[in-house]
């Protein structure tokens, strides 16, 4: 019977280091943005919503790359910072490629809110599947 969990301890510690990444990934992503996705998604804005999402999901496929592929825990925590860095710059790309994107999303836009999140995603994807080595 103990043979089934003898990987536990492993998925526990991929899992709480996973989890840490995705706290340090949104403290992170919401000081550089020029807007507060907190409070603006409390208050009921679908834009900032959506876009946060998807800089979310974005994250999450090179984290679970990075799991999935990495040998060590401290190799999946580098690239975790990798992927948290490559998300960072999706926002800038989205920002660059939409003037007023903030400006759009604090209006509660949701076509800028998709741009956001969509920009994210797609960089997201094409950040996992360049770290499957």
């Amino acid at each position: 019977m103990f043979g089934y969990v003898v990987g536990l301890p492993a998925f526990l510690a991929y899992f709480a280091i996973g989890l840490a990444a995705y706290a340090v990934f949104a403290g992170v992503y919401t000081l550089l943005t020029p807007h507060d996705e907190v409070r603006l998604i409390r208050s009921g804005n679908s834009a900032a919503a959506t876009a946060f999402l998807g800089a979310l999901l974005g994250f999450s496929l090179p984290l679970a790359s990075a799991a999935a592929n990495s040998v060590s825990i401290v190799d999946y925590i580098i690239w975790a910072i990798i992927g948290t860095v490559i998300q960072v710059l999706a926002f800038f790309i989205a920002r660059a490629t939409m003037p007023g994107l903030h400006e759009k999303i604090t209006r509660s836009d949701m076509a800028a809110g998709l741009w956001g999140g969509g920009i994210a995603l797609a960089i997201g994807i094409l950040n996992a599947a360049c770290m499957t080595y």
